[in-house]
């Protein structure tokens, strides 16, 4: 396959969509022509202008850094069409509407260069009616790729082909989004709202459908189908009103107007109540009400029958909720045979779901697979509906189903299709097994894609069903303790660099990940070529999520608190640093594989490796403020280092407030960065250090990294026994600055006194400004705050308040 290099691409169409997909290919550093009609008044392109500018105020952020926005160019198609020629890919995202895209097309084509894909974001509109008046030429090159909102965050994008489009357009398309962008490419048929809005979409329909049939309240229903489920936590009309109740109807009207032969056509009817709320012109969140609205503090929620909007809070029931604990296969049991109405509904939306897809597989996917990934990337359930079919037992739940359709209780009456009850998928209990998942089209398991961009993927999005790969017992041991594993990928060729997982919860650090950690050094030290810190809860789902490290473990210092007080954690401290200081010394590069959280003690880790390769979605911080306490694995050391470093390459090392006050605001703001691009801006990432966006790739190329720098002659840094530091005057003019914040009341006297002894830390101490000092001087001072900071009241109350509610105290 040759190499698709995206020079530039051009987005037409600077809606909500369409900006936001610039944006994201912003994040990866792909420059954008972000194009929109010309504007009737003032600059021809305010269109375009006015959609960058609303870009930074969006929350969840579009841009890693805002900062960004500069590399997205606004245009209009009566000045800049001939700049299309310049764009290896041009995706349309304009609104969906068939007519408005092909008279867009009819102008734009001519100009689109010869070898430039053209694809459009459609969310459901027919790929091949779209592509209808284009030559030959172009209907090869064309196709559908959809993202989904916001496409900063969703790992979906569905892949549409049209029986004519090139094979290897899709397979460069398909690599280019997978490694570059980071997604989690699904090929769908064209069908339509394709896979994930089909199933999706129709998944809700059930739901209201079900929930008015057992006369459950909107927020009784979210508590039911949310993260008790497995699924998001804005559950089915949250979500309802974030996505927009007006872009739901539209695409439940695709589904009524396409597919009038559907056996669950009345199904696509749009709900009275959705009907009436698109009406009044409340949209969901985007105009301040839906089947939400909040009041003041309060969120309300709609009641139905009057149309008001009551006071939220409905819950499960106490029942359900314990029924909803239990393995899969009792718990479909139990729910189906409960009276309780809520009970009664969750049966109902498992069995619509199961009916509907047993149903709907062949036309509207290749496999099972596609299906379970499309539902999980795309509305964020834990587990695919076919994975959730399979878990509870295939033949036990097929036979219910059948059932429940045989006494009209199910939503059509269509029969389930033959494969599901016998042959292959039968005998082997499920759609999804090592060979592949079940394609009825060709009546095989199907096997996953070989595209050669999988091969970085040492774990792919497992399956219920595959026994692929376990990240926490794969390749071969080397050794594990209770607190860490040291592993290699026992593949020809892979084994040559040792990794590191940590098993404590939230891969916090204490003593015996300090020792293990330490242990793998030495190890690699004698007989591999580095060492790669990676955890395996970062592919969960291929979302943001998981944990790198959320920081020092601080009940496993707890007993030595409560023995020796404050001072008996100095020996945990101290241990702590001189663990951190083992990684950056070590003889051979320490990688560290960031993505989620690093936090705290994750961050003084990350901070200290020869290396790091951080995940998009990396949020990278010292956070200790919130515990009353101060870095003090060596965070603010190398803060000083850093600074002193900068300083001394400009030349102005009488000068150093100005090179740390950025980290003294960081530690003591507790800044956590909103994106590994922004911790690059930050100071927690060097500008060196490789930024993946497919977090399903961030073990590969970290191995990589560490076999480069091994190969280039890796050596640590030499030991610095001189650095200038900022003292006591630099001290005095960051806490003139804190009394005023102090007695302004934006922060309490306990903050003034944490943010003084970071000051303190970071500058170097009660010195003269330039003095030298060395890296254990100031190792010495972060352990001084620390210990003096914990034997404080207010430091004990916040730590508690921590522990037991995972909420930092504010005294």
């Amino acid at each position: 396959m040759s190499n698709l290099i995206i020079r530039k691409v051009a987005v037409l169409g600077a809606g909500v969509m369409g900006a936001q997909i610039a944006a994201h290919l912003v994040n990866a550093k792909v420059p954008v022509l972000l194009f929109d009609l010309p504007a009737k008044e003032g600059p021809k392109n305010a269109i375009a202008l006015k959609a960058i500018e609303n870009l930074k105020k969006l929350s969840p952020a579009p841009f890693g850094v805002k900062d960004d926005a500069q590399f997205i160019t606004p245009a209009n198609y009566d000045d800049d069409i001939e700049k299309l020629a310049e764009c290896d890919l041009v995706i349309e995202a304009i609104a969906e509407r068939m007519d408005w895209k092909h008279d867009l097309y009819k102008k734009v084509s001519p100009h689109i260069a010869p070898n430039a894909i053209f694809a459009s974001n459609t969310s459901g509109l027919s790929i091949t009616e779209l592509s209808t008046g284009f030559s030959d030429e172009l209907k090869a090159r064309f196709c559908g790729v959809h993202f989904f909102n916001p496409p900063r965050y969703m790992h979906l994008v569905e892949l549409i082909p049209t029986a004519t489009t090139r094979p290897e357009i899709l397979d460069q398309l398909e690599t280019f989004l997978t490694s570059v962008v980071g997604k989690g490419v699904v090929r769908a048929k064209d069908t339509p709202n394709f896979i994930a809005n089909r199933v999706g979409i129709f998944s809700i329909l059930a739901v209201i459908t079900e929930a008015a049939k057992f006369g459950l309240r909107f927020d009784e229903v979210d508590d039911l189908t949310g993260s008790r489920l497995g699924r998001a936590k804005s559950a089915t009309f949250r979500t309802a009103d974030v996505v927009g109740l007006d872009t739901m109807a539209h695409v439940i009207k695709t589904m009524q107007d396409n597919l009038k032969d559907d056996p669950f056509f009345p199904v696509y009817e749009t709900p009275a109540v959705l009907a009436e709320l698109v009406k009044k012109g409340a949209l969901g969140q985007k105009t301040g009400g839906g089947f939400y609205r909040k009041e003041g503090k309060a969120i309300k929620v709609l009641d139905p029958k009057t149309g008001e909007y009551v006071e939220g809070g409905a819950k499960a029931d106490e029942l359900v909720g314990r029924i909803l604990k239990r393995p899969a296969a009792e718990r479909l049991k139990l729910l189906r045979e409960s009276q309780h109405p809520q009970a009664q509904f969750l049966w109902a939306i498992f069995r619509d779901v199961f009916h509907y897809i047993g149903v709907h597989l062949e036309s509207i996917a290749d496999n099972a697979r596609d299906v379970d990934l499309a539902i999980r990337w795309g509305f964020g359930w834990n587990e695919g509906p076919f994975e959730g079919w399979q878990t509870a037992g295939w033949k036990q739940v097929a036979e219910w189903v059948q059932e429940d359709i045989a006494a009209g209780k199910a939503l059509s009456d269509a029969p389930l299709p033959a494969w599901v009850l016998e042959g292959p998928v039968a005998e082997k209990g499920g759609v999804h097994t090592n060979e592949g998942s079940w394609s009825p089209a060709s009546k095989t398991f199907a096997p996953r894609s070989s595209l050669s961009v999988y091969d970085r993927q040492v774990f792919r999005a497992p399956l219920v069903g595959e026994t692929g790969a376990d990240p926490k017992t794969y390749g071969k041991t080397v050794f594990e303790t209770e607190a860490v594993r040291a592993w290699v990928d026992d593949r020809a060729g892979e084994n040559d660099v040792l990794i590191v997982s940590f098993k404590s919860k939230m891969n916090t650090i204490g003593p015996s990940v300090i020792d293990g950690l330490v242990q793998a050094i030495e190890l690699a030290e004698k007989d591999y070529k580095g060492v790669v810190v990676w955890q395996p809860t970062s592919l969960k789902l291929g979302t943001p999520g998981g944990a790198f490290s959320a920081g020092a473990n601080l009940e496993e210092a707890m007993p030595a608190f409560m023995m020796g007080g404050a001072k008996g954690i100095e020996p945990f401290v101290k241990k702590f640093q001189q663990g951190m200081l083992r990684v950056k010394y070590a003889n051979v590069p320490v990688v560290a594989a960031v993505s989620g959280i690093a936090l705290g003690g994750g961050c003084e880790l990350v901070l200290h490796s020869a290396k790091r390769v951080a995940h998009i979605e990396s949020y990278i911080g010292l956070v200790e403020v919130g515990v009353g306490l101060v870095p003090a694995g060596g965070g603010l050391k190398e803060a000083a280092l850093r600074a002193a470093e900068a300083a001394t390459q400009v030349g102005a090392t009488n000068d150093l407030l100005k090179f740390v006050q950025k980290s003294f605001e960081n530690a003591a703001m507790a800044k956590v960065s909103a994106s590994a691009l922004d911790a690059r801006a930050m100071g927690y990432l060097k500008p060196s250090d490789t930024i993946v966006f497919n977090v399903f790739e961030l073990l590969d190329i970290a191995k990589k990294e560490a076999r480069a720098l091994s190969a280039a002659g890796y050596r640590p840094p030499l030991r610095v026994t001189q650095v200038p530091v900022a003292g006591r005057s630099a001290i005095s003019t960051i806490k003139a600055s804190l009394v005023n914040m102090r007695d302004g009341r934006f922060i309490s006297e306990h903050d003034y006194l944490i943010a003084s002894r970071i000051a303190e830390a970071v500058c170097g101490g009660d010195v003269e400004a330039g003095s030298l000092v060395d890296e254990e001087w100031l190792l010495q001072l972060e352990r001084r705050a620390f210990v003096d900071l914990l034997g404080t009241q207010k430091t004990q109350e916040r730590i508690m308040g921590m522990l037991q509610t995972g909420k930092p105290v504010r005294n």
